[in-house]
């Protein structure tokens, strides 16, 4: 494993542990799309259905059931025990306009037509545009809390990070995944505008909104 594909896994983890905490220490999930959190934890589910049949290492095992877990936390915080908190009227954005296309493009761009292939295709897809939810939340309620941007943040360098990962795979290793890195440029292309504002406003003391 090389460092930028550690560093990513770090970056990833240190936003959904940061988004853990931020709905568990203010008891309250608002600003957060609960429809986001489906969608990452559809993803998980769906990529790692091999954990319990295709071994790589230990790291590999633990990171995919901390993942897992998470997701499925994050969205029981959300949906049952804060539910009072959750905002409901500005989580509006149709996920199914990203699952079923999703869908449709892993049937017939992948790597392998069998079950587990097309499911792993589909969670790397569906990765690219989960965020999208989140975003629109935050472009109709016009602001996100700090925390909030620090959690997207940190998303958004993980995907950077793994971006540099598959670089420096195909010239150090000679491993070209096209479909892992043009859903990744897609998904990190999404994260450019939140970049700029995030260096510009919230490590600068503002609050961060979005153009509606």
């Amino acid at each position: 494993m090389n460092i930028f594909r550690l560093a990513g896994d770090l970056s990833h983890l240190a936003a959904i542990i940061v988004l853990l905490l931020k709905i568990w220490k203010t008891r309250s999930c608002a600003g957060i799309s609960g429809k986001s959190q489906i969608l990452f934890a559809l993803v998980f589910t769906t990529r790692y259905l091999d954990l319990f049949t295709n071994f790589i290492s230990p790291y590999n095992t633990v990171m995919k059931m901390i993942y897992l877990g998470c997701a499925y936390a994050t969205v029981y915080l959300i949906y049952m025990k804060f539910k009072a908190t959750y905002d409901g009227n500005h989580d509006t954005f149709r996920a199914e306009f990203l699952v079923v296309p999703v869908g449709g493009l892993a049937f017939l761009v992948n790597h392998e037509f069998s079950p587990l292939e097309i499911l792993w295709t589909f969670s790397i897809y569906l990765e690219s545009v989960a965020i999208l939810p989140q975003l629109f939340m935050i472009s109709k309620t016009g602001e996100a809390e700090t925390i909030t941007t620090h959690y997207l943040f940190a998303l958004g360098m993980y995907r950077a990070l793994y971006l540099i990962n598959w670089i420096w795979r195909y010239y150090f290793e000679n491993f070209f995944d096209l479909i892992a890195i043009v859903a990744g440029c897609v998904q990190t292309i999404l994260y450019c505008d939140f970049f700029y504002l995030y260096i510009t406003k919230v490590l600068q003391g503002k609050k961060l909104s979005l153009p509606a």
